[in-house]
């Protein structure tokens, strides 16, 4: 089969590689009809994640049709569509009786990203997301194996699109998970760092609960035109504001918002000391965006992190938000928990994902779209892969 490779930072190739096959009773194969590149891939791409080898299938946004399934398979079945969430779980650990999906005891064979992990189980593991995340074959392919079939794939149906259900995968469900942990709906204010594809999704599942003010800080106009045009935010480009918190903490009578979402993760562009630091391996993420969210959240606020961190911050301003009494939510999405209840909002037309899709491209063009998204040329968004 073709699929997606890594091969060393800024260098993916589609190569042909061995088809995947059932190992475990609960497993499925899955032809692809669609997959995505995510901006949490672009880490992987520009060489920011460790535990990658040459060759590793990236991926972890995707659906298909099943293809093949184990004997144990009694949630789907051969010809079911369906999408596969990122997050690969048991549904039978401690975690997964919680619905906290994300942190699976039982499925990564990697420890996971933290540093003072002590003896503490790893999280869950991720499709095409590194040996941290169990070097599990990624879905920028034509097959994938799916574990725990019984537990992730949700199966669709024929009058919705694959672009309409796609991001049920990741970056929707991140989205919304973004602003249910930020607490806010009817009438709220809210301020989101980042107008990426999940910016953009948790604007979409703001609207759709309620809030009233969304202010959204990027530093790409283009990006914060087609948010203002489709969700209704008040823009601000952090390249010609370089203190958005001050600009929303005006706008909103010296108060700030009610929450903020960060939306960037940690290649956040930051200071000069950051970069030297950074690149010296004395800090793993800039704490700008940080900063700027715990600045711009009223006192008593929520700051909601889905953006992707590892490691040391500089300047994380912890007396600032122990001062202004604000609640923390972060974290890998428990996607599971919450692809049905999207889909339903999809097919009742509250949600419509597919509208942020720039580019679609042949799998076999992969890696142009990865050149194409990384350097956000010719107003990149979103690029949407089929096989």
């Amino acid at each position: 089969m073709q699929a997606l490779t890594y091969q060393g930072a800024r260098d993916v190739r589609v190569e042909t590689v061995p088809d995947p096959s059932l190992v475990a009773p609960d497993d499925i194969i899955v032809r692809v009809t669609a997959t995505a590149i995510c901006g949490s891939d672009l880490h992987i791409y520009r060489g920011k994640i460790p535990g990658m080898e040459d060759g590793d299938i990236l991926g972890h946004e995707f659906m298909g049709v099943v293809e093949d399934a184990g004997r144990e398979v009694s949630r789907v079945k051969v010809g079911d569509r369906v999408v596969i969430p990122f997050v690969i779980a048991c549904g039978q650990c401690f975690h997964c009786m919680l619905d906290e999906f994300s942190a699976c005891e039982t499925t990564n064979p990697g420890r996971g990203a933290i540093m003072n992990a002590k003896k503490i189980r790893p999280p869950a593991a991720l499709f095409g997301y590194s040996r941290l995340y169990g070097g599990v074959p990624g879905g920028q392919a034509e097959l994938v194996r799916v574990p725990k079939a019984n537990v992730g794939p949700l199966v669709v149906p024929d009058a919705l699109s694959d672009e309409q259900v796609l991001f049920l995968s990741d970056i929707l469900p991140t989205g919304y998970q973004a602003v249910v942990n930020a607490g806010i709906g009817q009438g709220s204010t809210l301020a989101i760092f980042g107008a990426g594809p999940v910016g953009c999704m948790a604007a979409a599942c703001a609207r759709m609960l309620g809030v009233e003010t969304i202010f959204m800080v990027d530093h790409n106009d283009y990006r914060l035109e087609f948010a203002t045009r489709t969700y209704g935010v008040i823009p601000i480009n952090f390249d010609d504001d370089d203190d958005p918190a001050a600009t929303i903490i005006e706008a909103t009578a010296g108060r700030g918002v009610d929450a903020t979402i960060e939306a960037v993760g940690f290649e956040a562009k930051g200071s000069t000391t950051e970069t030297v630091l950074t690149t010296l391996k004395l800090e793993g993420s800039s704490g700008h965006a940080l900063r700027q969210c715990i600045a711009a959240t009223r006192r008593g606020g929520t700051v909601s992190v889905p953006g992707v961190y590892a490691g040391f911050i500089h300047g994380f301003l912890f007396g600032d938000a122990f001062d202004k009494g604000l609640t923390f939510k972060m974290g890998q999405t428990h996607v599971q928990a919450v692809m049905p209840e999207l889909l339903e909002a999809i097919g009742e037309g509250r949600l419509a994902p597919e509208v942020v899709i720039s580019h679609r491209m042949k799998l076999a063009d992969a890696a142009k779209g990865y050149e194409i998204f990384n350097g956000r040329e010719d107003e990149c968004r979103k690029v949407v892969l089929t096989p």
